[in-house]
């Protein structure tokens, strides 16, 4: 490992398969290597201006190629303060991705038969809703089903009412417990109240329906929803350094973990501080019953790690051929059957033009974080992160993003043999 200035000021760290990048003003000089791997100048350069040009404070990126890391580096200050730069292995919020951790833990506990994606929901969760006044019970919420809840269609839509998982202060105040409220809080809040949409009518993003499933989870398992995911999930993908974030700047896991920067204050979650304005990503909202749906604090690397377990289907240590190809599948009955985008079980789907191939990402985004994971139908995977999501050049940074990853793996014309996932080991 070693860093690099680029054009732009954007300070790199960087493992290259084969090679590492460095420049005398950065490291050590018996740090620095006798040569340098020109595979990669093309991509670098492409990342190092993106970056640059858009102001971004620090990112990271990890392209796996045939189920082997080919490149990983961060851009970039970690911290700003500290002036810590960005390693491929420095964990980020990761946001809504998380969702992809969720959705395989619950089709991997199916595959064990200790749950059916037909099982409702409600008939698992034994939970007392929160009725106000004359509210009476939609008893529609008992027909809400596993399955539905990993589609998005179990029958809440925040365009049309609102998200709950951002409504810390006023469900406390609701319940009359100290802010901010927990997830256990906001499931019997959301007990009380009408559902948008009959269970199962349509498509509806709902990070709440993932608060569910991760309560489904401990309520199956009798563990923690981190504790589950980690010992089945993470740690037979040699994934050990994710965890669940914090929401306050002083509880950051260290010193690995970035720092997030959004330019908008915001008024804290947290009782201490009602009524005071805090930096958005540490207060505005409660990272700690985001678990399921957007918690997890990830590396490029491990978030890499976890796209290649997927490559190939019969080798995979967490799940089988079925249950992969069943969390691609198009939802039986879906009102966009001739829509190229479609969301499955925790994954966005692409069909691309001849029918054929498909891509499968998720994104994510909060005050103060950007990502994504793109597996690409050509046995490639990319990942970045970023610890913004406020460009002044652009406000379709995600799209962006996006766009910019596939550019840079597609000037990768020679890839190579060796594999740097074990080079890349959290130190």
């Amino acid at each position: 490992m070693a860093t690099r200035r680029f054009a732009g000021g954007v300070l790199i760290l960087c493992l290259l398969a084969g090679d590492v990048v460095a420049a005398e003003e950065d490291v050590a000089p018996e740090s620095l290597p006798s040569s340098r791997d020109p595979r990669f100048a093309g991509c670098h350069a492409v990342l190092a201006d993106f970056f640059a040009r858009h102001e971004i404070p620090g990112a990271a990126v990890a392209i796996t190629n045939q189920g082997r890391l080919a490149y990983a580096a961060g851009f970039g200050r970690a911290d700003r303060e500290r002036q810590d730069v960005v390693a491929p292995t420095s964990l980020f919020r990761i946001a809504s991705v998380s969702k992809l951790i969720t959705a395989v833990a619950v089709v991997q506990l199916a595959e064990r038969g200790r749950l059916s994606l037909e099982d409702r929901v409600f008939d698992i969760l034994q939970i007392e809703p929160h009725l106000t006044g004359e509210g009476a019970f939609d008893e529609r919420h008992r027909r809400i089903t596993v399955r539905q809840l990993l589609q998005h269609r179990g029958g809440w839509d925040r365009n049309q009412s609102f998200d709950p998982m951002f409504q810390s202060v006023r469900f406390a105040e609701l319940l009359q417990v100290p802010p901010p409220a927990a997830s256990e809080h906001i499931v019997r809040i959301m007990l009380g109240r009408k559902l948008d949409f009959d269970p199962g009518e349509r498509y509806a993003y709902s990070n709440f329906g993932y608060c569910l499933l991760g309560r489904v989870i401990e309520t199956v398992t009798g563990l923690s929803y981190e504790r589950y995911v980690q010992e089945q999930v993470l740690t037979p993908l040699g994934i050990r350094a994710m965890r669940l974030g914090k929401s306050r700047l002083e509880q950051r896991y260290v010193p690995n973990e970035v720092r997030y920067y959004d330019p908008q204050q915001g008024p804290s979650v947290f009782a201490c501080d009602l009524g005071q304005p805090v930096p958005r990503p540490y207060g505005s909202f409660c990272l700690e019953a985001m678990d399921a749906h957007g918690g997890w604090l990830a590396s490029a690397v491990d978030l890499a790690r976890f796209a290649v377990a997927f490559d190939d289907p019969d080798g995979c240590p967490i799940l089988c051929r079925a249950s992969i190809e069943q969390m691609h599948d198009r939802p039986i009955g879906d009102d966009g059957d001739s829509q190229p985008v479609y969301y499955s079980l925790g994954w966005q789907n692409r069909v691309l033009d001849d029918g054929n191939r498909v891509n499968h990402w998720h994104n994510g985004s909060v005050p103060g974080t950007t990502t994504i994971l793109i597996r690409r139908h050509d046995g490639r995977n990319m990942v970045a992160l970023l610890n913004t999501r406020f460009s002044p050049h652009t406000k379709e940074l995600m799209q962006e993003v996006d766009r910019i990853l596939h550019k840079s793996a597609n000037a990768i014309e020679q890839w190579p043999e060796s594999d740097l996932f074990s080079a890349a080991a959290p130190r």
